[in-house]
């Protein structure tokens, strides 16, 4: 079976991976001249291609990050400078064999139904590389494209931008603050990229605001005694409490818990509704505080030199505006009959399959939020879908599918008030654990509480990393145990490069509290 992997970043390599531990042929198209996508830095901005800033670390910890039968080497920092993750992912492909099956400097130029598609379920793929356009066939699609290319740059929202004489330009611009030096920046939206480049700038700017319409939670990478902040949130007996109480509930707790490194109200920070995508900056806080950045409400209209703000009747004056309005989700490769696109979001089954299609031989890969790691997420998403091909996993009737994916959009729409790309789409763990239960990769505790108490132990309690999903099923991986007990290890490796001769060796996982989890373990499993 010939698939098609369009994009060789971080899902197009796993998806070129997973076809391949399935026994299938892969061709990955990757128009530029190298790996990496979104992660490899070019100092140019290329057209059709994610650009990065070289100040970007990753916002999730190397143990989480990793795919599952590939750990990080231990002496790579818990959070990823961007050329480091770039050298995994090099390494990543050097390991498994993957650049044999890619095709550098190829475009994919359309992707259509080959005629007899009703019956075969083949997609006719043109390719263009060198000028030069060839026409392929191929038995199933894996779009893994990514949405970081084509910049969402609502200006009509914006009145007076027209006139405004200073200088203003989308975050998919910005390389460096030296751009910044000795002026007055606004920055327009407040996800990662927009703070990134507020606190960048006001190293050298004379004055930074960030506008604000939501406002938004911030994390900090280093949580609770100084532990990477996704090895403590996203555990399997987090995920449990957070999804067992009510909603009100649950996000009422996660509010306490956010607010307790700092009041977001009294920051000018305090999110409009609970359910908001938080932000990752450690910097942020101090930089309030000591008067480096300014955090204003949204833009009511732009003059020639200045700004006014909703509910602020003076006038700022400022000399370049930053929009960090985020991307676009499209595929000008596809018919728009293949993959609908409203309001920035596809319609997709499990944010992964077309629901409409006669035969389920078109996927798309990492087009999802979630609060927690991307890697292993595309990877999931891979592994069901070279099954779905394969013909081993079924998806359900068509009707089906399309009231899942309708009842999930009217329920976030509802339940948020937003459109629900501007929210965190699914809870990380429980979808990771829903696809893996399709394939039969999802670990059970209860089960392994019999047969190897201390590894339960450590998965039930300690972070969900990746090797959880490598203990069983199709494409088990022999070194997933030692993994899964060695991760605090690599963990705490590169930081403890100096330990005091009286420091106690205990791990930061479950032997300080061994009594209270055995009991709190006999209660949850008791409940299953």
């Amino acid at each position: 079976m010939r698939v098609a992997v369009v994009g060789a970043g971080v899902s197009g390599l796993t998806a070129t991976k997973c076809c391949l531990d399935e026994g299938l042929e892969p061709t990955c198209f990757e128009q530029s001249r190298d790996i990496g996508g979104v992660w490899r830095y070019t100092e140019h901005i290329e057209a059709g291609r994610p650009s990065l800033y070289p100040s970007v670390i990753s916002n999730t910890s190397k143990e989480m990050s990793a795919f599952s039968d590939f750990p990080y080497p231990e002496d790579f920092p818990v959070f990823l400078p961007n050329a480091q993750f770039l050298n995994y992912l090099q390494r990543y492909a050097e390991h498994f064999g993957l650049r044999k099956h890619i095709k550098f400097g190829t475009a994919v130029v359309s992707i259509r139904k080959h005629p007899d598609f009703a019956t075969t379920g083949q997609w006719d793929v043109v390719t263009e590389a060198e000028g030069k356009q060839t026409l392929h066939v191929f038995d199933a699609v894996m779009v893994c494209s990514g949405n970081f290319s084509e910049p969402y740059l609502p200006l009509h929202c914006f009145p007076g931008i027209e006139r405004f004489q200073g200088q203003y330009f989308h975050s998919r611009q910005y390389k460096h603050p030296d751009v910044f030096q000795g002026k007055r920046v606004l920055v327009v939206g407040m996800g990662n990229s927009g703070v990134d480049i507020a606190v960048e700038a006001s190293r050298v700017a004379t004055k930074v605001t960030v506008s604000t319409s939501r406002g938004a939670w911030v994390f900090g990478r280093v949580f609770d005694h100084g532990y990477p902040w996704d090895m403590v949130y996203n555990t399997r007996l987090m995920s449990l409490i957070r999804n067992s109480l009510p909603r009100p509930l649950s996000w009422g707790l996660i509010n306490y818990r956010v607010n307790q490194w700092f009041n977001h109200k009294n920051y000018g920070l305090q999110p409009d509704c609970l359910v908001r995508e938080p932000v990752l900056n450690d910097d942020l806080p101090s930089y309030i505080l000591t008067g480096r950045i300014t955090i204003k409400p949204g833009v009511k209209e732009f003059k020639d030199n200045s700004v006014v703000f909703h509910n602020c009747p003076e006038e700022e004056p400022i000399d370049i505006v930053v929009f960090c309005t985020g991307y676009n989700v499209s595929f000008p490769f596809l018919e728009e009959a293949v993959i609908k696109v409203e309001n920035k979001h596809a319609s997709l089954y499990k944010y992964v399959f077309p629901t409409h299609l006669q035969r389920p031989t078109l996927a798309v890969v990492g087009l999802i939020k979630t609060l927690g790691a991307m890697m292993p997420v595309t990877e999931v998403q891979a592994r069901w879908v070279t099954r779905v091909f394969k013909g081993l996993c079924r998806l359900p009737p068509q009707s089906l599918m399309e009231k899942e994916v309708n009842e999930k959009k009217k329920n976030q729409v509802r339940r948020f008030g937003l459109s629900f790309d501007e929210v965190l789409k699914t809870e990380w763990l429980v979808y990771m654990d829903e696809l893996a239960s399709f394939i039969g990769a999802k670990p059970s505790v209860l089960g392994l509480l019999c047969r190897d108490p201390r590894l339960a132990l450590t998965i039930f309690f300690g972070p969900c990393t990746p090797y959880q999903y490598r203990l069983g099923g199709p494409g088990r991986w022999e070194g997933a145990r030692q993994a899964i007990l060695t991760q605090w290890d690599r963990t705490l490796k590169p930081t403890r490069t100096r330990v005091p001769a009286s420091s106690s060796s205990l791990c930061p996982s479950l032997l300080t509290v061994v009594g209270v989890l055995l009991l709190l373990a006999a209660l949850v499993f008791g409940f299953q």
